[in-house]
């Protein structure tokens, strides 16, 4: 009779082996780690606790009951990012691929409810090559089984995918129900039909990378929140996530020890153009406002007309939801708003308090825009920032034009309190175009057009391109000095502390979609 410990040791040791040395090799030669060392890196030192790691699968068809791996192509359990709890899957792809059968659903399903009852964030590393065809229907029923549980947890407890390899077909949907989605530059990619079912179906010859690879998810569709260049940096930047979201959604946001000092920041005197119509880069308002070097931007490459992302502030986690002067002017459009919605529900759903640095000179017309839903997709901010009952607070640091003031977290639709700097334009629209359709008559009947044009334009802008009408009706709480803005910030957010704000009792809203 065999020695009992020796089995187990021996098991344990074929567990960490997953398909083999010849394939960890393959692995590693494609330039990607294998699950077990991303837990490494991904976790703190010696905290992962594994769970269902002799798993097998229960398949007899096509040979499979003669090809039992203990694991079953993917590694679950438990540990500690920055001391605290969350719950991780790596699937294995020197197992079946990583192809997902009834078991490997079976132990990441697990997981994932263990994560929701002990509010705790799930974090998923992706790398299979989708369902186990061997299977048939059961393997799908694991992808519905992962959907039903991602929508369950939605809300409740911060998730967060990583794509670090394929990821095609059914597998796709389980990260689009998760809060956030990083991709691997070169050796991850999405898609729901690969390139050879594109040829077959619409002719159309496309590389898998072309088709679905980080560049394409993280600047053009924006399904991928963030793109790294390797594996090492991807896991060390959820990391660096973790830092500003709290365990679930009955927790405020983290807040580090932080003393008050001298908080105001000369640099932001300077930092609006005198031309009304020169661009600035509004990430330099938001590094002189924030802790140092505490911005972590979401979104970087995509919709770049809007700046979205974490920061501290005196050592409080917020969120920050910026329109970018300089990429096509800080226009509101389709792709921004649904990215600025997207990351406002988000902060809303995880108490984390929301800053809008405003500069807004309206919604991009054209039928482009008209055709590809502006009004639904502009709808769908607006939608956000009224749903939400966080902290929120709005600075304006220039233009804030039209129903574009609106919907950038303005006074009315529930703003906590809303600041101007003395730059700021807050009208209908700016005053060329309004001077143009108020005194058309005049500036027409005029001996020189452009000269009265222009006197006309001065005229409105004297009354209207500015904050003190704004401020005299109450829509802006105070008119600040730029340098002022950290300070007034850190007050108003250590008074907002406590902020309780109820929603009107119903199922849920019917948002636009």
């Amino acid at each position: 009779m065999s020695d009992p410990r020796e089995k187990l040791a021996q098991k344990r040791a074929e567990t960490l082996l997953g398909g083999g040395l010849k394939r960890i090799d393959a692995q590693h030669a494609k330039g990607k780690l294998t699950a077990r060392e991303r837990i490494d890196l991904l976790l703190d030192e010696a905290s992962f606790q594994e769970i269902g790691n002799m798993v097998v699968h229960r398949s007899h068809d096509f040979g499979m009951d003669q090809q039992l791996l203990l694991g079953d192509g993917v590694v679950t359990g438990y540990g500690k990012i920055h001391g605290r709890l969350v719950y991780v899957f790596s699937q294995d792809f020197t197992v079946f691929g990583g192809s997902l059968s009834e078991t490997h659903a079976e132990k990441i399903c697990k997981i994932m409810d263990l994560a929701l009852e002990n509010g705790a964030p799930l974090i998923g590393l992706n790398d299979s090559g989708g369902a186990r065809i061997q299977e048939g229907v059961v393997s799908l029923g694991g992808y519905a089984d992962i959907f039903y549980r991602n929508t369950r947890s939605s809300g409740v407890i911060p998730q967060i995918s990583a794509i670090m390899g394929p990821c095609a077909g059914g597998a796709v949907y389980s990260p689009a129900l998760t809060d956030f989605i990083f991709m691997v530059e070169k050796t991850s990619y999405m898609f729901v039909t690969g390139p050879n079912v594109v040829k077959t179906v619409t002719n159309e010859e496309v590389s898998a990378e072309d088709l679905g690879g980080a560049s394409v998810h993280g600047s053009k569709s924006g399904v991928a929140h963030f793109t790294v260049p390797n594996e090492v940096m991807c896991l060390n930047q959820i990391r660096d996530l973790m830092q500003y979201v709290p365990q679930n959604c009955e927790e405020k946001g983290p807040k580090n020890t932080y003393l008050i000092q001298n908080e105001i920041r000369e640099k932001l005197k300077d930092i609006i153009p005198a031309n009304p119509n020169q661009p600035y880069d509004i990430k330099d308002v938001i590094h002189e406002i924030v802790d140092t070097d505490s911005f972590m931007e979401v979104h970087k490459d995509f919709a770049e007309n809007m700046v979205v992302g974490f920061a501290f502030l005196a050592g409080r986690s917020i969120g920050i939801v910026a329109n970018q002067p300089s990429f096509l002017a800080g226009v509101l459009d389709v792709r921004s708003s649904q990215k600025g919605a997207r990351f406002v529900r988000f902060c809303d759903s995880f108490n984390i308090p929301l800053l809008v640095l405003e500069d807004v000179p309206g919604f991009l017309p054209g039928t482009d825009q008209e055709w590809n839903a502006i009004i639904t997709n502009g709808a769908k901010l607006l939608y956000a920032f009224c749903e939400a009952t966080v902290p929120r607070i709005t600075v304006i640091t220039r233009k804030a034009y039209g129903g574009a003031y609106d919907v950038m977290n303005s006074k009315h639709i529930g703003a906590d309190l809303n600041f101007a700097w003395p730059s700021a334009e807050i009208a209908v629209m700016g005053a060329k175009g309004a001077a143009e359709i108020i005194f058309k008559k005049e500036i027409d009947a005029a001996e020189n057009r452009d000269e009265a044009w222009k006197d006309k334009e001065k005229q409105y802008s004297d009354i209207f391109a500015n904050p003190y009408r704004a401020a005299e009706r109450g829509f802006v709480d105070e008119v600040i000095f730029p340098e002022e803005t950290r300070e007034k910030l850190i007050r108003a957010f250590d008074m907002l502390k406590n902020k309780v704000a109820v929603n009107p009792r119903k199922k849920h809203g019917n948002m636009p979609l």
